[in-house]
Order: structure tokens, then C-alpha cells, then sequence
């Protein structure tokens, strides 16, 4: 166990997000917020699973302005969160806090740049949005986002373990959302192969 495994809470209890030290400023406050998706991670059970669904919520219509501004979105989300989830945690007096999900939303979106790439997402957006396809594949990128987000395999559970910081936080979800997007598109091209 590292150092930075001590503080971090234990995520099958109940756990009250720690609230924003009072002399924060005024920017800390609106990293703060962002480290917490916005309130996405506040409940007490489950944080990252809610947060995931919080940085889905957000991906929806960020995903309508097509591939390219998405995936610029996506990239600077991993890139500032090393930043925000960095901080957050400072914030919060200990590494990884499970209210911490800014990198549950970088992750989940990495997953569904497939999606958006393949047009699933395309110039339709809105009339897609609610077909029941469009549906099934935003859980599916779901549910394989949460299965390696939790499941941990290698190398997640590496990143998760040994790396420290804001990088550590982000690592582990930024990998676990590139397996999420891969499978994804596997098997969204083995459901096109049999439908031709």
C-alpha cells in the first residue's frame, strides 16, 4: 500500500463529500466544484457511479456539435483535470476522494468518442437522441466505462495504486475510458457486420 492509499476513504461505506474550507477563494471554489462534477459526486453511496452519469448528462449535447469540438473538449478535459482533481483533493485533505469525479466525466467521455466518430452522433444529433439504438449504445458505453472504472484490470489497477497526484486521480480513469471506447467500438462494428 502506498502513501496515498491511507487517506483515501473506504468506498463500500457511506461517505459525506468533505465540504469546501471556508477561506477557499473564489477560483478554488469554482475547481472545486468542478473536481465534484458540478454536484454529481455528492452522494454519500456510489459517487462515482453518480458522477459518471453527471459527466454522461454533460456529453449529450456536447456530443451534438459533432466530433471534432468533442474530442478538443475531451483532450482538454484530461488535460486541465490533472489540474481541477489535483487541487480538489487538496481541497479536500486527502488523495482520490471518491467525491472526486471530474476524472469519472474525462473518462466517460473518452468512451463515447467512438460514438460521436461514427456518426451515431452525427448532423441528426437531436432526432437520434431518441431512438431506441442511440439509447442502447449510450448505456452500453456506459456500463463498459463503469465495468473497467471498478473492475480495475491491468493496467488500471497499476495507474490507480502508483501514481500520485492529479495525474494519479485522472490516469486510471483516463485508461479505463480508452478500454471502455475500444470494446465499445467492437462491438458496435460486429453489430454492423451482422446486420449487412
Amino acid at each position: 500500500m502506498t502513501d496515498h492509499d491511507l487517506s483515501k476513504p473506504d468506498i463500500r461505506q457511506a461517505n459525506d463529500c468533505p465540504p469546501l474550507p471556508a477561506t477557499a477563494s473564489t477560483l478554488d471554489r469554482a475547481v472545486y466544484w468542478l473536481g465534484i462534477g458540478l454536484g454529481s459526486g455528492l452522494p454519500r453511496r456510489a459517487p462515482g457511479t453518480w458522477g459518471t452519469v453527471g459527466g454522461l448528462l454533460v456529453a449529450i449535447p456536447l456530443m451534438s456539435f459533432g466530433f471534432l469540438p468533442f474530442l478538443i473538449i475531451t483532450v482538454l478535459s484530461c488535460v486541465v483535470g490533472n489540474s481541477i482533481c489535483g487541487r480538489t483533493s487538496t481541497l479536500m485533505g486527502g488523495h482520490d476522494n471518491p467525491h472526486i469525479v471530474w476524472d469519472e466525466w474525462a473518462g466517460m467521455w473518452l468512451t463515447l468518442l467512438p460514438m460521436s466518430y461514427m456518426g451515431v452522433a452525427d448532423s441528426s444529433f437531436w432526432q437520434n437522441i431518441s431512438q431506441t439504438s442511440f439509447l442502447i449504445a449510450l448505456l452500453i458505453a456506459f456500463i463498459l466505462f463503469r465495468f473497467f472504472d471498478i473492475i480495475k484490470p491491468p493496467p488500471i489497477g497499476w495507474a490507480d495504486k502508483k501514481v500520485a497526484g492529479g495525474l494519479g486521480i485522472m490516469l486510471d480513469d483516463i485508461i479505463a475510458g480508452i478500454m471502455a471506447a475500444i470494446v465499445w467500438t467492437a462491438l458496435y462494428s460486429s453489430v454492423l457486420s451482422l446486420a449487412n
